[in-house]
């Protein structure tokens, strides 16, 4: 493997222009993941369909790609990085021009989850190949750009469209994507290579069945939790669960497993996920609870919401590749803690904010969240695949991505759900909505800064040098 990886990296790539390729597609990809947030009281309007309805289109969209990144391990050992390259970006741009011509809610959601699939495999080509083709002490600087653009991506999708909604219908948002899917699929023609090791490994249908049962499952109960029946939620999660786990097991009897659960026999790998659960947990759910107080609370507009979040992304754009070379420097044990830790104090500090505060302070507490995020995100994904052996490296890029996505929709379900239990108990003894809006963020964003102060606990625990890895 040690052999493979150094001819991998000896042989003459274009390499800028690779990367640029992957991660154009890459940001266009998670950029549509929120982009339709803030368009979603628009749509509400003219689908006729009401809140828990219409969240699908983010929450559905994240279910598929959940569903799917388990088998892309199998499939980066089946086809060409080329070949898979053009498969997603192919059907990415087939579901955006749907989504476009889109005059119903049913087909706009069908739309949604046919970009989804397409999704589903640009981020496990980027980073397997952005670590294929870069030496070992320059994964820090190359994860931190990676992950950097994998943040942006759900972080401009509100700005932007928000800017977009004051001006135009929401159809705007899908054709603004679709000559940037063309760039990607003349880019990826002409200048992508094979980074991959294809071992065309046997299907198994069984376990394809049971990890989509158990991560749908899951998923759907996370997200159905303030609108369904409790005993029916904890049927649902219960049977996800214990797919999950008939999976695991099945993966470790086969001789070629789709996906290699033995990664979590690494320590370091295992509690790296958690932290990495605990922060996009916060990051996926700020893009929607902010938007939220934001207007319902301080009754700004679209764009001035989206206006509000461009900051704090612009910081997590510049900070994260800088945040990756300081890791490639000294190591994770300080500069992982020392993000976790400003997320942490960051958080708990908005979640003290009243209706007499200025957004401006809304502004920069989500700033130093972001910063912290930058510090500590990318650094503890490096973290972790430095922990696997080369030939896990597709099996823990699909790991961490299911886990990222999961997390996401746990995040929003349930601090979007303490919110909504502590508004509605606060319209109880007050009629004041605006007020109400502000006790159910502050309590939401409190129940935050608690997981975090977990999350920097375990990252005292990464104490782990890269240079040390095992080969």
């Amino acid at each position: 493997m040690l052999q493979q990886e150094n001819y991998l990296q000896s042989r003459k790539y274009n390499k800028k222009v690779i990367m640029f390729t992957l991660l154009l597609g890459s940001f266009i990809a998670l950029f549509n993941e929120t982009i339709l947030n803030i368009a979603f009281p628009k749509l509400m309007a003219e689908m006729n369909v009401g809140a828990t309805t219409v969240q699908w289109l983010t929450t559905g969209y994240v279910l598929v790609i959940a569903i799917l990144m388990p088998v892309t391990a199998f499939l980066m050992n089946t086809f060409t990085t080329k070949r898979l390259f053009m498969g997603a970006v192919t059907l990415f741009l087939i579901g955006t021009i749907c989504a476009f011509f889109s005059a119903s809610f049913p087909l706009l959601l069908i739309s949604r989850i046919i970009q989804a699939f397409g999704t589903s495999m640009m981020i496990p080509i980027l980073i397997n190949t952005a670590l294929a083709i870069h030496p070992r002490e320059k994964r820090g600087l190359v994860m931190g750009t990676c992950i950097c653009v994998v943040s942006l991506g759900p972080a401009f999708g509100p700005t932007f469209s928000g800017i977009l909604l004051q001006y135009f219908s929401w159809h705007i948002l899908f054709l603004v994507l679709t000559p940037f899917l063309v760039i990607c699929l003349v880019l990826g023609y002409i200048f992508l290579e094979n980074v991959n090791t294809i071992t065309k490994p046997k299907i198994d249908y069984l376990s394809i069945l049971l990890s989509a049962a158990g991560i749908a499952c899951i998923i759907y109960s996370i997200s159905s939790m303030s609108t369904v029946n409790i005993l029916v939620v904890l049927g649902i999660f219960i049977a996800g669960v214990i797919s999950v786990i008939l999976f695991c097991r099945r993966q470790t009897l086969l001789k070629q497993p789709m996906l290699q659960v033995k990664s979590f026999k690494y320590p370091v790998f295992a509690r790296s996920m958690l932290i990495i659960m605990i922060i996009q947990m916060l990051q996926f759910s700020m893009n929607i609870i902010l938007p939220m107080v934001l207007e319902n609370g301080f009754k700004t507009s679209s764009l001035v919401t989206g206006i509000v979040l461009l900051p704090a992304t612009l910081f997590n754009a510049l900070l994260s590749p800088m945040a990756g070379k300081v890791y490639d420097n000294i190591g994770e044990k300080i500069v992982i803690p020392g993000g976790v830790l400003l997320m942490c104090i960051s958080t708990f500090i908005l979640s003290n904010i009243t209706k007499s505060n200025s957004i401006l302070t809304i502004v920069i507490l989500y700033c130093f969240i972001c910063i912290g995020s930058a510090m500590a995100a990318s650094n503890t994904q490096t973290t972790a695949l430095n922990q696997l052996p080369d030939k896990f490296r597709a099996d823990g890029i699909a790991i961490i991505n299911t886990l990222m996505q999961i997390a996401g929709c746990l995040g929003s379900s349930l601090f979007l759900g303490i919110m909504s239990i502590y508004e509605n108990k606060y319209l109880i003894v007050s009629h004041s909505k605006i007020s109400a809006a502000f006790y159910g963020f502050t309590s939401s964003i409190r129940f935050a800064a608690i997981i975090l102060v977990i999350g920097f606990i375990l990252s005292l625990t990464l104490k782990y040098d890269i240079k040390n890895k095992l080969r």
